[in-house]
């Protein structure tokens, strides 16, 4: 892993961290913080570990026989398997209380999520396609214009991450507030991936399916707790 991206990863950190710290016996009871990011911390690394050896596996590498490449985050993480993986991790961390735990740690994650698509200033990777509107952004060393598609990432989940903050406060029924994290960060996705540089692997239907079952799944807990409430 190069120096860029440990900074890009510990802006995303920092930013989780500073958003359960705020959080704290405010909108989340204010002894769940520890036991929130020590799951987010365990699912971060679990996803990151499995997503990076089916990235591998796939590629036509034995990971068995190549154990330093695992740590070359650089040479590709598989974003489904590594999302399944530290969704699975999380749930089975706070199995105790899994929907709680997960809408405390809802407005955390995306703001971990912004962190690390902000430190593309640090990467020097915020750049997708090209384009002419008034804010596109050159490279250092080309003429082409091109969308900032990294900082459009940062602006939707900062919208949604204090969006969220602020709906917690209504007290909704619980779950609804983390899967509606899943589901807003995948819609973010899904509206900046056109505008990203083609990397052989087009993740849109994955999006597309991830922001719609959680929707799904947040309706569907919003519905209950009212139906139980009317019972």
């Amino acid at each position: 892993m190069e120096f860029t991206l440990l900074g890009g990863a510990a802006i995303a950190v920092a930013a989780m961290y500073a958003t359960l710290w705020y959080e704290a016996g405010r909108t989340n009871a204010a002894d769940c913080t520890r036991d929130v990011w020590d799951a987010l911390v365990g699912a971060l690394v679990v996803g990151l570990i499995v997503g990076r050896l089916v990235a591998m596996v796939v590629a036509g590498t034995n990971p068995l026989t190549n154990l330093g490449d695992i740590l070359i985050v650089r040479g590709g993480v598989d974003t489904v398997a590594a999302s399944m993986a530290g969704l699975s991790s999380f749930a089975w961390t706070t199995r105790s209380d899994t929907w709680g735990l997960f809408d405390a740690a809802g407005p955390a994650a995306i703001a971990g999520l912004a962190g690390w698509h902000g430190g593309c200033l640090v990467r020097d990777a915020c750049l997708g396609t090209g384009s002419d509107l008034p804010w596109a952004m050159t490279q250092s060393g080309s003429s082409i214009t091109r969308h900032p598609v990294e900082l459009y990432a940062v602006l939707g989940l900062v919208v949604l991450g204090v969006a969220l903050m602020l709906w917690k406060r209504h007290r909704p029924a619980a779950g609804v507030i983390g899967l509606l994290a899943l589901s807003g960060a995948s819609l973010v996705r899904l509206a900046t991936e056109p505008m990203r540089p083609g990397l052989g692997g087009d993740l849109t239907l994955w999006y597309g399916l991830a922001a719609g079952t959680t929707l799904i799944g947040a309706l569907w807990r919003h519905r209950s707790s009212h139906d139980g409430n009317a019972a």
